[in-house]
């Protein structure tokens, strides 16, 4: 194992309780899913929950158990499950009409691969297959993560609502001209390809939202009229509000003289205090660009970020930055996690209310397409330069 492969340097016991813990996550969730719910509907921003839950368990099978050093691959305990769940030669818009097995079968090969994968990490643990079983880890929290998403996009009803930090109207922290790091090196534990490695990276005098931008700022803006005013909309961000008719947010709807939020099943006063979810950059923008400001680049999240009166962790929060290699860049083993994805999609930081805490690092970057919606994601705002 070379530096390019950092891991954090868990213990076998550790990785296995982690690895459990996360399957049970995503357990509470499969628990709660409608009767219909295995398929669900067709669109591009969803996976078929049936799809998705034998897509976890083949990664941590394929990178934990069947990868050799060599690069060869072994036999899948399930027949044909490359065919199945290989998220890189798999179409998405296909994963509805393969002939996926049933869940209770699924169920059998989780158990199965979660067994193996426990006695290998017992038996045989090196740093080769730490890095992998990290990987699959962090893999599958991004995964509940994005069944999370999918149950408030769908109004299903969750084990139990995140619980989220109501915060005071937002204060401007200013810094002065400077330089920081972009990127992590090899002692800061397991990182991906995308942020390798660490640059310096100027910038010039700025100031910040302490917090993220709040749902009663919002609303502000979309009472001022804001998803009307062309000026306001880059060109990107207006076809797309055009094309679709956006008029608010998309999980709001009107109530007398305000507004009411639909948070998974159930319609809730908006709240004051709680940071905007579920925005997409287009909307980040326009709202930035009515208060004469700008999204902030990843340098200026960075330096706010070490500020005592910063305040992270509500949402993802959109940046100025498209989401680009680093000088330098190659892709790690899972070649497809970062590579396909630079130049179409724009960066996030931070982490919101379902995002396990590993995976709310300064460092890590998050990325989406600029028009989706269904996103824990959020923003601050920054000075225009």
């Amino acid at each position: 194992m070379n530096a390019t492969r950092p891991i954090s340097g868990y213990r076998a016991d550790q990785l296995v309780a982690r690895l459990t813990e996360a399957r049970g996550r995503l357990r509470s969730l499969i628990d709660r899913l409608p009767e219909n719910g295995w398929l669900g509907p067709r669109a591009p921003h969803l996976n078929p929950p049936l799809w998705e839950y034998g897509h976890i368990v083949w990664f941590q099978e394929r990178w934990c158990l069947r990868e050799a050093a060599d690069g060869s691959l072994a036999q899948s305990v399930l027949p044909g499950a490359d065919a199945l769940y290989d998220s890189s030669g798999v179409a998405h818009d296909t994963r509805w009409d393969l002939a996926l097995p049933a869940p209770d079968a699924v169920d059998a090969y989780a158990a199965c691969v979660a067994d193996a994968v426990a006695t290998r990490l017992h038996t045989a643990l090196d740093a080769r297959l730490a890095y992998f079983a990290e990987l699959s880890l962090y893999h599958e929290l991004m995964h509940v993560e994005a069944w999370w998403m999918t149950f408030q996009n769908l109004g299903y009803a969750p084990p139990a609502p995140p619980g989220r930090v109501a915060r005071a109207p937002a204060e401007r922290l200013a810094f002065t001209a400077g330089e920081i790091d972009l990127g992590s090196g090899p002692d800061a534990g397991f990182i991906f390809d995308n942020e390798k490695w660490r640059h310096p990276m100027a910038f010039a005098a700025f100031d910040i939202d302490a917090s993220a931008v709040s749902e009663a700022d919002f609303a502000e803006f979309v009472d001022a009229g804001g998803y009307d005013r062309r000026a306001l909309w880059t060109e990107d961000g207006w076809r797309w509000r055009s094309a679709g008719g956006a008029r608010h947010p998309v999980y709001w709807r009107p109530a007398g003289e305000t507004w009411q939020v639909r948070r998974f099943e159930r319609w809730t006063p908006l709240a004051s205090g709680l940071a905007m979810l579920h925005v997409n950059r287009f909307e980040a923008e326009a709202f930035a660009a009515w208060r004469g400001r700008a999204l902030p680049t990843a340098a200026q999240w960075l330096r706010a970020g070490l500020h005592p009166e910063f305040r992270s962790g509500d949402a993802w929060e959109w940046l100025r930055d498209p989401f680009t290699p680093y000088p330098g860049f190659a892709p790690d083993p899972y070649r497809d996690y970062s590579q396909p994805w630079f130049g179409t999609h724009w960066e996030l930081r931070g982490g919101g209310p379902v995002t396990d805490a590993a995976l709310k690092r300064p460092g890590f970057r998050n990325f989406y397409l600029p028009h989706r919606r269904d996103p824990y994601a959020g923003f601050r705002t920054a000075s225009a330069e």
